[in-house]
């Protein structure tokens, strides 16, 4: 449908992404109208395109999808519009003036002929000018969206853009359309290069091809990869756009030369990378490699003595390779800590801080997430920050801002900083930690490379170790009390690719089961029990309080999608006396747990606690919580998360948060639940891999059940065959 009318009131407008609802007066009625309307104000005069909808509590409302400003078609709208205040200089009386005095040529003076503005009194020269050129910017803007939408650009980033190519956005888009996938993440390459060729762009324009270079490299960091080998990106970029490789050959050199990518020699081969990924790696290998060789200024004296006096303080007995890792610690500036479950890296952690702080060292501890970090200072009885949090990153986004890699980062005031869950930590935000580290420094490094990577570019923990320049330990001795728990053995059985340990041996705890399952109705029926009522005989098991259910896949039965919608039914079925949010096909009630699925800066949140209150902002990819309130008359979500912050959602800002029922392994990264349930069916060969199932298994504290078909999971167990990334950080460290 299409409807023509005036802006006569805007009733909320999101200034980040221009999320609005208006009231349009039409010629037959006042009607609501909701979208992404960048650039609107009261008084303007929209033709709008979209379609009627019934929202459950306000009645009929008009979901726009485009849209197009037009001039005011009367005196008396042109006149509300001059006064609305969206032109510069201009309010009721001057408005008023201005259209008495030049009427139906009220638009032309302005665009053509503005010193005639200066002949009424009040209005000078220089005013005039300033008025005409107010209205022409706005003018200006009124093309953007629609010119956008030729290319099937999004309205939400019709700012984006025109914050970003100012006022000859138009004039620079029609001259090289490609610069709209530079712009824009996701932007579906093959529509912009459509419209660029029907502008009569050639096959062979060099912006064209550039642009299909930087999209194919950027396709491929998708996958965790920060390059391409020269050979493989040549062929596909070969088939994406059309050209011969002399084409192709001839724009990466230029591309080179302007540092817009880099090759990389290594042996006989040729490595492309866009700028930021190679810079990303190459930083963070000099800054390694710096900071290692840096005066050991943090050593302490007669290690061995102090390490007996905390021994005997704290009734523990160290290892020799808990001994060796703290060692490495005190005689180097760089240290690896690595071991899968049970193995004391904790414990390691908590002696170091214990030895450090003893010598009036200041102790920085980390993690990628806020589980991760929350996790850590339960361990260690002090504070862990977020990697976000500790270097205070705070608008850089996680679209990647990637032209920001050289984004200076405030330096860090600590002696030794320690990072938990390394595995996680992608190119980089590992690279604004080394910027933030002053040399002399130490930095401990702390993970399970046997765990899955990071869901962003690189695989940095792995390439640090294998590069074979720092020291590293690796703790492989499962301690007593861990060598008690099936869940723990079983891990380890797993990674050394061998099925779970029989579950005769009853001097074990009881703490893991397999049920052998191929029917997927079976199965969910396994899942939905347990996660209710049959869990009630083992402990004080509540589904809101400790148990997680954790799946490798998103799609299917048992993928989360679903599994969430059958979850929600059984844990938190529709009352009357819960307000619900209903939110394209999905429905949020109060009750549900909800995951934050991606990093926003800006939402404020407050926690307050028996003995403080604190306010903030930001709430980051990962974060699970509960849904306390649904307010239908201010329009947002109260959540409060597991680290007892309380963040409001305007319900224009609900597409961030997921239903948390059943997370991904994936998503489930960093965190430790006291029960998981893990349902495991056929799935994509991508996800049915050791890895993956070994880190689903160390997610549990107290109770794993897994539930699936056995061949399935036994090939799971067999196949060690990682998808591997390309990356180069290994190698910059190697040479």
């Amino acid at each position: 449908m299409e409807l023509k009318g005036e802006v006569v009131d805007v009733i909320y407008q999101n200034e980040i992404n221009s999320y609005t609802i208006a009231n349009l007066q039409t010629e037959e009625e006042i009607i609501t109208i909701v979208g992404y309307l960048p650039f609107v104000n009261l008084g303007d005069n929209l033709k709008v395109y979209g379609k009627v909808v019934v929202h459950q509590e306000y009645g009929e409302q008009f979901k726009v999808d485009t849209f197009e400003k037009i001039m005011p078609e009367t005196l008396e709208a042109l006149e509300r519009y001059l006064a609305s205040g969206n032109i510069k200089g201009i309010g009721e009386a001057t408005a008023r003036k201005i259209v008495k005095a030049f009427g139906d040529d009220t638009i032309s003076v302005f665009k053509f002929e503005p010193t005639k503005l200066s002949t009424i009194k009040g209005i000078s020269k220089e005013k005039a000018i300033e008025m005409s050129n107010s209205f022409n910017e706005n003018f200006e803007l009124w093309q953007i969206v629609g010119f956008l939408d030729k290319f099937k650009i999004p309205v939400s980033s019709a700012k984006r853009i025109y914050k970003k190519l100012g006022e000859n956005t138009i004039k620079e888009i029609e001259a090289n359309p490609y610069i709209l996938v530079d712009l824009v993440k996701g932007v579906d390459f093959k529509q912009i290069d459509k419209m660029a060729l029907d502008y009569g762009i050639e096959y062979n324009n060099e912006k064209r091809i550039k642009s299909g270079i930087k999209h194919s490299l950027m396709l491929a960091t998708y996958n965790g990869n920060t390059c391409v080998l020269k050979d493989n990106l040549v062929q596909y970029a070969e088939g994406l756009l059309s050209v011969t490789e002399e084409y192709i050959d001839t724009a990466l050199i230029d591309l080179n030369v302007n540092k817009e990518i880099i090759i990389e020699k290594r042996n006989d081969e040729e490595w492309v990378y866009l700028y930021p990924f190679y810079k990303a790696e190459q930083n963070i290998a000099e800054k390694l490699i710096i900071l290692n060789n840096a005066k050991n200024i943090k050593k302490v004296s007669n290690i061995n003595k102090e390490l007996k006096l905390i021994e005997q303080s704290s009734d523990i007995i160290l290892s020799e390779k808990q001994i060796q890792a703290i060692k490495d610690v005190n005689e180097n500036n760089v240290c690896i800590i690595t071991g899968g479950p049970g193995t004391g890296k904790t414990t390691v952690i908590k002696t170091i801080i214990e030895l450090f702080e003893k010598h009036g060292r200041k102790v920085a501890l980390c993690a990628p997430t806020g589980r991760a970090a929350k996790r850590m200072t339960e361990a260690t009885n002090k504070e862990a920050k977020t990697l976000h949090r500790l270097l205070e990153i705070g608008k850089m986004k996680d679209e990647v801002e990637i032209e920001d890699v050289d984004y200076d980062i405030a330096p860090l005031d600590a002696d030794i900083v320690i990072v938990d869950e390394v595995s996680m930590v992608d190119i980089f935000i590992m690279n604004y930690l080394l910027k933030a580290i002053y040399l002399g420094t130490k930095l401990i490094l702390v993970g399970d490379v046997d765990q899955l990577p990071s869901v962003g570019p690189g695989n940095v923990l792995k390439s640090i170790i294998n590069s074979e320049k720092f020291a590293t330990v690796y703790l492989d001795k499962i301690f007593r009390q861990a060598a008690l728990s099936k869940i723990v053995l079983n891990a380890h059985q797993v990674n050394k690719g061998e099925w779970f340990i029989s579950n005769e041996d009853k001097s074990l705890k009881n703490d893991f089961f397999y049920i052998d399952e191929t029917n997927q109705d079976r199965i969910l029926y396994n899942v939905l029990s347990l996660s209710k009522e049959r869990l009630k005989n083992y402990g004080n098991y509540n589904f809101f309080e400790n148990i997680q259910v954790i799946t490798p896949t998103k799609r299917g039965m048992l993928g989360t999608k679903e599994l969430n919608k059958y979850l929600q039914d059984t844990l938190n079925p529709k009352t009357s006396d819960k307000d619900e949010k209903i939110f394209g096909q999905v429905t949020f009630r109060v009750g549900d747990r909800v995951m934050q699925i991606k990093n926003n800066y800006d939402i404020y949140w407050e926690r307050h606690t028996d003995d403080k209150n604190e306010y903030g902002s930001g709430v980051f990819n990962g974060e699970l919580g509960r849904i306390e309130n649904i307010d239908d008359v201010e329009k947002q979500i109260r959540i409060k998360f597991d680290d007892e912050k309380i963040s409001w959602y305007p319900f224009q800002d609900i597409e961030q948060i997921e239903h948390a029922y059943a997370i991904t392994v994936h998503k489930s990264q960093g965190s430790e639940f006291d029960v998981v349930i893990l349902p495991i069916t056929n799935s994509s060969s991508m996800l049915l891999t050791r890895n993956l199932l070994y880190t689903a298994i160390t997610r549990a504290k107290k109770m794993l059940i897994v539930i699936g078909n056995k061949n399935i999971i036994n090939n799971m167990i067999k196949n060690a065959e990682n998808k591997k990334r390309n990356t180069g950080l290994e190698f910059k460290l190697s040479i």
